[in-house]
């Protein structure tokens, strides 16, 4: 039963990094489609939401990855045995 809670925790955890990584551009691109339509700027404007949102996903990634390098980092202070620790 665990391995299969440990499966759905990833697969959870999958899905959430993919959206996490897709809304920044979704949304940028959103916002050109408005500007475009609404006061009738050209094309261009998707080529700076595309980066823009590039880069909001990159900030997502950046962030997850010190997240996690942040609990490696307390998961092996937590394995080793001290004084005051014994297993």
């Amino acid at each position: 039963m665990k391995q299969w809670a440990d499966i759905i925790k990833n697969v959870s955890m999958l899905t959430q990094f993919g959206l996490s990584l897709l809304t920044p551009l979704l949304l940028c691109l959103g916002l050109c489609w408005w500007l475009t339509s609404r006061f009738g700027l050209g094309g261009w404007v998707y080529i700076f939401g595309f980066f823009f949102g590039l880069g909001g996903s990159g900030m997502v990634a950046y962030k997850l990855y010190l997240s996690e390098t942040q609990h490696r980092k307390k998961e092996e202070k937590k394995d080793k045995i001290s004084f005051n620790r014994h297993s």
